[in-house]
């Protein structure tokens, strides 16, 4: 089996190298595309030996689709620059790798872990998050709206248990900022699909929301970390909601 490790990116120097670094070993072939960086992303990919391909933004979906038909080999690690195979997940990588994988699985799944205010979370709404990142090549393609791109795959998906390490926010700020990014986004989606909703809907979802990842599935047992995460993608999902009133409304 050999492996196209493909990764979009713009302006991702703090994190690129890390992610680079997982990958070693793995990787028959490292494509980035990237979309007009102005740090040193360019450098840290060229020298890890990544082929660098520019390509004006497409949308989450459009700019991972790109990537996906340069890469060369029938097998695609589909990872984001902010992201890193765990040890664990290596080992699991490698062990496909020189097996060749099952000939009747179209890819493999595997829980992301995402590394918060100096944490790894491992409840609530974030964890496991399974997510298949490793899948033949022309049995998948990305879909979705604006945001939250979802990988479509033709044929089993068999689970990994090593863990893609996420180093996704780098402080309260940035996960404000990118909170009302992606809720805008996502509003915009489902007002452009026809989607509307009623006065209720904001403070419904949001308590829902709450309810499932702070109580229902263990955020609690993240600390304070862990409310706060709670607390924070309610608040997304009440933005989600209010703005996607606001637009049907003609706002």
């Amino acid at each position: 089996m050999k492996i196209s490790f493909c990764i979009i990116t713009l302006n991702e120097e703090e994190n690129l190298g890390r992610c680079l670094e997982s990958a070693r070993g793995l990787a028959d072939e490292l494509v980035v595309v990237d979309s007009g960086s102005t740090d040193g992303t360019e450098r840290i990919a060229r020298d890890a030996g990544a082929r660098w391909i520019e390509q004006p933004w497409l949308g989450f979906v459009g700019q991972k689709n790109r990537a996906l038909e340069l890469a060369a080999h029938d097998w695609v690690f589909s990872i984001d620059a902010d992201e890193a195979l765990s040890a664990r997940l290596r080992d699991e990588v490698w062990r496909l790798r020189e097996g060749g994988g099952a000939d009747h699985i179209a890819g493999y799944s595997m829980p992301r872990c995402v590394y918060y205010e100096g944490r790894w979370i491992r409840h609530g709404d974030w964890y496991p998050d399974r997510l298949t990142r490793l899948f033949r090549r022309g049995r998948g393609a990305f879909a979705g709206g604006k945001v939250h791109e979802r990988l479509v795959l033709d044929g089993p998906v068999a689970p990994l248990r090593g863990d893609l390490l996420h180093y996704s926010f780098k402080d309260a700020a940035d996960h404000e900022a990118r909170s009302q990014r992606y809720a805008r986004l996502w509003a915009e989606t489902r007002h452009e699909a026809g989607r509307t909703c009623g006065p209720v809907a904001p403070c419904a979802h949001a308590l829902f929301r709450w309810l499932r990842g702070y109580l229902l599935r263990g955020g609690f047992r993240d600390g304070r970390q862990g409310w706060r995460i709670a607390r924070m993608n309610s608040r997304e999902v009440r933005l989600k909601y209010r703005l996607l009133r606001q637009l049907g409304r003609g706002k």
